[in-house]
């Protein structure tokens, strides 16, 4: 199976994004979030993976001088287990670094152990909880962080 391309986003991929977003979330985000993000938000980069003119996986990053935060990360279902989740995570690591951000930041279910471990992979670290936070279930997220130069370096030694 061929690898996907990693690009940004434009607005006529919202589409493919809001299928993955459906797929993903329980509560998932509206068009109109995706295209004030990607139209007004002057933080804001999100990435699509896609692969045979499909959008199967995106991230979005806000960077606000030195800090970069994610905003969501999802890859569909159908396409889970092929590494395309760390593809995106990676591209949007080098792309907060290229735009100056020096560490980077994320919320992750309490529950979800996979993406935990793909985060403990890439250099994040726990930080804290936040209490009730999302709001379908009110499970706790996990804070994570990863100084992105450190990131740099470990990537450069491997």
């Amino acid at each position: 199976m061929s690898s996907p391309v990693i690009r940004f986003m434009e607005e006529s991929d919202i589409e493919g994004v809001l299928r993955v977003e459906h797929d993903a979330f329980q509560m998932p985000w509206t068009r109109y979030a995706f295209v004030n993000e990607i139209i007004n938000n002057q933080f804001a980069h999100y990435l699509v993976a896609e692969q045979k003119n499909e959008i199967v996986g995106y991230c979005g990053v806000w960077v606000i001088i030195d800090e970069a935060h994610i905003t969501n990360i999802a890859v569909h279902s159908s396409y889970r287990g092929q590494k395309i989740g760390e593809m995106l995570l990676t591209n949007a690591l080098d792309m907060a670094y290229a735009y100056g951000a020096k560490t980077m930041t994320l919320e992750v279910r309490v529950s979800n152990a996979a993406a935990q471990s793909l985060y403990k992979k890439l250099g994040f670290q726990a930080g804290g909880i936040r209490k009730r936070y999302y709001t379908d279930n009110h499970e706790d997220a996990l804070v994570m962080w990863v100084n992105i130069h450190e990131y740099k370096q470990a990537a450069k030694r491997k």
